[in-house]
């Protein structure tokens, strides 16, 4: 009997099983929320229906690209151009036909990454369809891939093209990783903060272990995350979510800085008091 792909109606985690599977592990993690009606699980087939592709150049060589209506949390798909070929970083959580034509097009992936499972969408989809070589996860967090195959399981730092490097940053998730793109001073931050915005303005920024239960990280996770970050220069940053510039190091560095003065918290800090 073959595995076929099934995503969480809640939070559109994808899983391959035999049959619609039992529960979601993403769901029942203390990070996220658990379904209010039960679970709900759907193939390939039934995603895909009414789904639109949707597109948008956010920086001179970065496109975000995700479906109309959303699947789950609401993951973007960046595609970053490189001297070697485009990279991909997260996933929408759902690619018609549209976006896939669109990737083979425009040459296809010589590489995939993902911050954390959060952002992971609907990378299998990519894997079989565009058959990148590389599709690199950190080591730490592979027991989130059940549905697709880890071809680089990365450690605490690895170059995916020239001027675009994974670090792992741990926090969030032990493997949770971010993409630093020298070229363009974007750093591609996954879930290690979260931006508020008033239209495309970012207004606070916040760090967590867990945003739906307000659990924040430990003095040591923001200690370890402040020394990787205070060695990256970027003047925006990307989450699987959004775009948003400028948010600087100097404000990423505050926010952490503001934590490990006193008890940590999850909630969102004004970016005025981070300047």
């Amino acid at each position: 009997m073959p595995l076929l792909p099934y995503a969480c109606a809640n939070c559109g985690h994808w899983q391959r099983w035999f049959a619609r599977p039992p529960s979601c592990p993403v769901c029942t993690d203390v990070r996220n929320a658990l379904p209010s009606d039960g679970w709900r699980f759907l193939s390939a087939d039934e995603v895909a229906v009414g789904r639109q592709a949707r597109s948008a150049v956010v920086a001179p060589g970065v496109t975000g690209y995700w479906s109309e209506p959303r699947l789950g949390l609401g993951s973007t798909g960046w595609v970053i151009e490189t001297d070697v070929g485009l990279v991909g970083w997260e996933a929408a959580g759902w690619y018609p036909a549209a976006a896939l034509a669109d990737l083979r097009a425009r040459g296809g992936l010589v590489a995939l990454g993902a911050s954390h499972v959060h952002g992971y969408g609907a990378l299998w989809q990519l894997q079989d369809e565009l058959a990148p070589p590389v599709l690199a996860i950190g080591v730490d967090d592979l027991v989130w891939t059940k549905a697709f195959q880890v071809t680089w399981p990365t450690d605490d730092r690895q170059p995916l093209a020239p001027g675009l490097t994974m670090y792992r940053t741990g926090g969030h998730f032990p493997g949770h990783s971010v993409l630093h793109d020298e070229r363009r001073g974007i750093l591609f931050v996954g879930d290690l903060i979260k931006v508020e915005l008033a239209g495309e303005t970012p207004v606070a920024l916040s760090c967590h272990k867990a945003y739906h239960a307000q659990i924040p990280l430990s003095h040591a996770e923001l200690r370890q995350a402040r020394d990787l970050v205070e060695e990256l220069d970027f003047d925006a940053v990307a989450t699987p979510f959004e775009y948003a510039a400028p948010v600087a190091r100097k404000q990423v560095l505050a926010l952490f800085d503001r934590h490990l003065r006193g008890q940590p918290l999850a909630g969102p800090i004004p970016i005025e008091e981070l300047t």
